[in-house]
């Protein structure tokens, strides 16, 4: 055991000098006191490891003395054992009370003695460690939740960021874009009506469309994270949604020779926005064509769960590379290199966050051989 200080308090010249020999041949640091008044001084200006303390003594007794430490917030976690001739079970309940470990009747042994005094030197260096420890717990977890406090507000601050650039490219680039667009249809409509004008005209109404549509995603994206729960919820047909979903998509799917396969017609209520519903459903049918290979066939199933209705999307053709999956649904995450039908914009990031607003989800997986699958679950109206 490494050396500790032991302070003994004892009336009795006799004991002092018995108990200072046993202590000082184990190797422990000694002081020895005839009065508790002067105990007390000397532990204020050095603490000890551990008290021997007697009952009976002049001035003030063992229990006057180590209820005084007690009440001393750098002494109180010192251990105290009262050494005494008194046996009876009162005198014994009062050391505890008054705040002691342990108790050692006199005449003592040096066994009992050492023993005593290793077990709760012991007991106390093990309290002291357990201390120190959760104080440094207490430290990391200060210092931890400091920089996670950061790390939410540079994340806070970024959010803003990305909320603020599309409100910015949804609402500011409108007004001049209206005007290229409009200068582009006069300039197209003045010119011979021949097969490669004609392509070149197909061209400029996709690509209106095609930025439009990514305005109006953008703005509706930031009303989202903007509005959050002040979108109004109600019991939706999922049969109605997923029509108007399958329609409004249908031209862009013929376009790139895919089929859009219905799911047969059910009487199911779900909980949203029916016209948000359907954007979310268009947005994700989209990217399912765009993952698809031409006369290919998108195919919408059903599952009912008790309480989460499913739809299930599936394509044929092209895999999500392994590396973009987690980040399938931020905001411009995938690139046109990964489709066959062009980017996917910010399609996927708004259909995730309508699921999300009214309490559904969506996951997207790679199919064997080939293709993705989409799985949305709704809450049940």
């Amino acid at each position: 055991m490494a050396e500790s200080d032991i302070m003994i308090v004892d009336d009795n010249p006799s004991n002092l000098k018995l108990l200072e020999d046993m202590l000082l041949q184990r190797g422990h640091g000694v002081s020895s006191f005839p009065l508790g008044r002067l105990a007390l001084a000397a532990a204020m200006k050095n603490p000890p490891d551990l008290i021997l303390l007697d009952i009976n003594m002049p001035e003030m007794n063992g229990y006057e003395v180590c209820e005084r430490l007690k009440s001393c917030g750098e002494l109180s976690d010192v251990p105290v054992i009262f050494l005494s001739a008194l046996n009876e079970t009162q005198d014994k309940v009062s050391a505890f009370r008054s705040g002691a470990v342990d108790y050692i009747s006199k005449p003592f042994q040096f066994e009992e003695v050492q023993a005593r005094v290793a077990t709760h030197l012991q007991l106390h260096n093990l309290q002291r460690a357990l201390k120190l420890n959760n104080e440094r717990l207490e430290e990391a977890v200060a210092a931890r939740t400091h920089e996670l406090a950061k790390a939410n507000q540079r994340l806070t601050i970024l959010d803003r960021s990305k909320s603020d650039f599309l409100n910015l490219i949804s609402h500011e680039f409108r007004t001049p874009l209206n005007g290229l667009l409009g200068v582009g249809e006069l300039i197209l409509g003045e010119m011979p009506s021949t097969e490669e004008n004609k392509e070149l005209q197909r061209m400029f109404e996709r690509s209106r469309l095609r930025i439009l549509s990514m305005l109006d995603d953008a703005l509706l994206l930031t009303q989202i994270d903007v509005k959050g729960e002040g979108f109004r919820s109600a019991p939706v047909s999922l049969h109605v949604a997923l029509n108007r979903a399958i329609e409004s998509v249908t031209k862009f799917a013929e376009s790139r020779h895919v089929t859009l396969s219905p799911p047969s017609a059910e009487l199911e209520l779900v909980q949203g926005d029916e016209d948000l519903l359907v954007r979310a459903f268009h947005a994700l049918l989209e990217t399912a064509v765009k993952f698809s290979r031409e006369g290919e066939t998108v195919r919408l199933s059903r599952e009912s769960l008790p309480d989460s209705p499913r739809v299930i999307i599936e394509s044929h053709g092209r895999c999500i590379p392994n590396s973009a999956l987690w980040e399938f649904f931020d905001v411009f995450s995938i690139g046109e290199a990964m489709t066959p039908g062009g980017d996917l914009g910010v399609g996927p990031a708004l259909a995730y966050r309508i699921f999300s607003l009214f309490g559904g989800s969506v996951g997207v997986a790679n199919r064997t051989p080939s293709g993705i699958g989409l799985t949305i679950s709704l809450k049940r109206a």
